[in-house]
């Protein structure tokens, strides 16, 4: 067996990039809001049902999803810093 070409360190650089998902979804279901936020289920219902959290529903559907971008809001909302 040969040996393995060696890599300059900015080839690994470029490589790690090209990993990245290009298709990102941008709803995701309660479990995942959940997971994302780091909080339980119940606790991001909570959230959406005392309409701090907004989501998405079509019609007639009972199934519910959260854009990402009320995530990312919700997060930057509620930053402080400890004094």
């Amino acid at each position: 067996m040969g040996a393995s070409p060696k890599l300059r360190s900015n080839q690994v650089t470029e490589r790690s990039h090209e990993i990245s998902n290009p298709k990102q979804k941008r709803l995701y279901t309660v479990r995942e809001s959940a997971e994302f936020l780091g909080r339980s289920v119940w606790a991001m219902r909570e959230l959406i049902w005392g309409g701090k959290i907004p989501v998405v529903r079509t019609d007639g559907g009972r199934k519910i999803f959260v854009d990402i971008e009320d995530l990312v809001d919700f997060i930057n909302h509620n930053k402080s810093t400890y004094l």
